[in-house]
């Protein structure tokens, strides 16, 4: 069975009343278990509360009877059950993302610096290439590597495989070779560990069920239903996986809304698959289509936004990136009933903001709400992390409390930027303005301790004028700065304030002979007591372990800008947030949760406020757009990531004459793929509102002038939405 669910029809609670349904009625025996297939750790946990909570209304046991995986944890069972299959020990490991992430950017990095003319060959003959090679290239090809190596797993062929294809096909090729050799030594890397990434243990599940029959269908009997939750973003080894594991006569129930395929670009995801699935003999239809969710207003949005792209588009071949069902409300009687409607809940601001005019207006509006809605659930859904974290500051400029769902949380993004910040001044240790900041930033003064930030002021002050840094930090008794200070007649407080300064940073101006790593661990035990703050500095110091490998000539000022790429929002880096475990937004009543509107998937809010909807970051393949994926060092507008997955999805499949594709070919492609994800990515975010919704869209920045508002905000606007 095929279900296409609309955004709050409740598959969730449908899916696990199925489950218990399943159980309770003795469709299964004591030795077989209902699989449940979801995308995300946090709907593991969800799924199972919800199908505990109906087991046990029947009078049942929980935990027995069904198995909740994600996609990578089904083939974690799959192959620790039989390691023997794919040629393993029962000692094998998993690198886990942030690992996996090193290995790949140290294996880049080593290339790199054997294969400066990659970067000759396509770098903008506009920019100068010294400006941008230390962190910008590095970061382009770590991406497109791993983009290719992700391709190249899901396709089940070895380095050795695309090696020799390449070599049949009778000609180099610079970004096949270098994905090629990059996933050579990646894997190198790998063996060496003894250990697997996360790709390979779903290529090696699929090689273990299709080498042994006998242990297939052990599994076969093991799970004679399997639920697949989210299958608009399943992959094709997904598919492969569970068509396998249903065999000719199984029970496969495939639900999910390819309105809401919104991965695409980071995956080897496709909603395609599931809607050839829908359309296959033998397979039931169904579908989802009313939702308790939003006021009648919102849905008809929502269901405007559909129509207008499936029907009106100006580029035709994006007239498919949404489609029916359209949303329906619950009827009469339901348990969910729709929210009282309000159509002057919507607001498409048509108002021309600056990047920060666009923040302030957002946190004025916040701050005139809040105080009437206490109670309340509030969201503000950004495209890009670095927006949210913009967002973030302003909000604290304003006392406002907030919860955060972005790529790294504010505490690991403001202790990688204190951290940072040290480093800074220890690599300049004559620079009165970094150790002023650097005061300032250690004594953090809420706005009601006024004597407090009253003195922190005058200390900073003090130091940012200080000509005679040498004199505070190593004095001698023929020129001591403090102590000339404390002659003049300055005020206790101030004068303690510097000395506790002066000790911390003699302390750690010793430790520099210290590699970057234990140097970090260093301050760490001076500045933080909690185990959380202490867990994640050991995770940062180990990142810079990892860094100084890769580059064991850089010092301090280069590994203060590594932690700044985090501080910045640039990396992703997995630190303690309550989103890695699961995120209701009722626990946060009375606080604005800011979020990406990829974070924001499955949740709800009263009011949202859906920011930067401009055409940089929702385009829709007009002349004037342009796309974060063309990279501006990068010579032509090049997609490259885009460009290297053709050549090789052309290479692996045989089709040799695609190797020599026009050079942009596969740019414009992506352009239209792009496209479609960010129209499903904008009906993701105006289906997050329950009562209220405000999108909102600023000018932003644009190789090619100022950005305008999007084309679908534009569409939504003429249909007489807003003001």
């Amino acid at each position: 069975m095929g279900v296409a669910a609309v955004p709050g029809s409740g598959k969730t609670h449908t899916l696990s009343y199925l489950t218990a349904r399943l159980i309770v009625d003795g469709n299964i025996e004591d030795d077989q278990e209902i699989l449940i297939v979801t995308l995300v750790n946090s709907a593991v946990d969800n799924f199972s509360a919800r199908v505990a909570g109906f087991v046990q209304d029947y009078g049942l046991l929980p935990d027995f009877g069904y198995r909740v995986r994600t996609l990578h944890g089904l083939a974690h069972d799959i192959v620790r059950e039989r390691p023997d299959l794919v040629g393993l020990s029962d000692r094998f490991s998993i690198v886990d993302e942030n690992e996996a992430s090193d290995i790949l950017r140290s294996t880049v990095a080593t290339w790199l610096r054997g294969h400066p003319e990659f970067i000759n060959e396509y770098a903008n003959p506009d920019i100068e290439p010294d400006q941008v090679y230390r962190d910008q290239w590095p970061t382009l090809v770590v991406d497109l590597a791993g983009s290719m190596i992700r391709k190249a797993k899901d396709f089940q062929v070895t380095p050795a495989d695309l090696r020799k294809k390449l070599d049949d096909a009778g000609g180099p090729d610079s970004l096949l070779n270098m994905g090629i050799e990059v996933f050579t030594d990646y894997q190198r890397a790998l063996n060496y560990r003894s250990a697997l990434d996360f790709d390979d243990l779903i290529r090696l599940a699929l090689q273990a069920i299709n080498t042994d029959p006998d242990y297939l269908a052990r599994l076969h009997y093991r799970w004679p239903y399997i639920l697949e939750d989210e299958a608009q973003d399943s992959s094709r080894l997904q598919e492969k996986i569970l068509r396998k594991l249903t065999g000719e006569d199984g029970n496969w129930v495939r639900v999910g809304d390819p309105n809401q395929a919104i991965y695409e670009t980071f995956t080897t995801a496709s909603p395609q698959y599931l809607r050839n699935f829908l359309d296959e003999p033998g397979v039931e239809r169904c579908a989802l289509p009313n939702s308790g969710r939003s006021t009648i207003s919102i849905i008809r949005l929502a269901n405007t936004l559909i129509d207008w792209t499936h029907f009106e588009h100006p580029v035709e071949e994006l007239r498919q990136a949404l489609d029916v069902p359209l949303i329906e409300p619950t009827p009469v009687g339901d348990p969910q009933p729709n929210p009282p409607d309000n159509p002057q809940g919507i607001h498409l601001v048509n108002t021309r903001f600056t990047p920060e005019e666009e923040l302030q207006t957002v946190v004025k509006s916040i701050k005139r709400w809040l105080p009437d809605h206490p109670d309340g659930t509030v969201a503000v859904l950004v495209p890009r992390n670095e927006r949210g974290a913009k967002l973030v500051d302003e909000l604290k400029k304003n006392d406002l409390d907030f919860i955060e769902l972005l790529g790294s949380s504010l505490s690991t993004r403001q202790t990688a930027s204190l951290l940072a910040l040290i480093l800074r001044s220890l690599a300049d240790p004559t620079s009165a303005s970094k150790l002023s900041s650097l005061y300032r930033a250690l004594r953090p003064v809420e706005k009601k301790q006024v004597d407090l930030r009253q003195l922190v002021q005058q200390v900073g002050e003090k130091l940012r004028l200080c000509t005679r840094l040498e004199e505070f930090l190593w004095p001698r008794p023929v020129a001591n700065w403090l102590e000339e200070l404390v002659v003049e007649g300055y005020p206790d407080p101030l004068i303690q304030e510097l000395e506790w300064l002066r000790r911390l940073v003699n302390r750690w101006q010793a430790a520099t002979l210290l590699p970057g790593d234990q140097l970090v661990l260093t301050i760490a035990q001076d500045l933080f007591s909690l185990p959380a703050d202490l867990a994640l500095a050991h995770k940062l110091a180990l990142l810079l372990e990892h860094t100084s490998q890769v580059h064991p000539d850089w010092n301090l000022k280069e590994f203060a800008e590594e932690l700044n790429t985090i501080a910045r929002n640039e990396r992703k880096f997995i630190g303690f947030g309550e989103e890695e475990t699961g995120f209701d937004p009722d626990k946060h009543r009375g606080k604005v949760v800011v979020a990406t509107i990829h974070k924001a998937k499955g949740l709800e809010w009263e009011r949202v406020y859906l920011l930067s909807v401009s055409n940089y970051d929702f385009p829709s393949a007009q002349p004037h757009d342009t796309y974060i994926s063309e990279r501006w060092f990068v010579r032509n507008q090049l997609n490259l990531p885009a460009e290297a997955l053709a050549k090789l999805t052309a290479l692996i499949t045989g089709d040799m004459p695609g190797v020599y594709l026009e050079e942009g070919q596969a740019t414009r492609e992506a352009r239209l793929d792009y496209c479609s994800e960010r129209l499903r990515l904008l009906y993701v975010g105006i289906t997050r509102a329950k009562k209220e919704l405000i999108i909102t869209w600023n000018t932003g920045k644009s190789r090619r002038g100022e950005s305008v508002p999007a084309l679908p905000l534009q569409a939504l606007q003429g249909k007489g939405f807003g003001p």
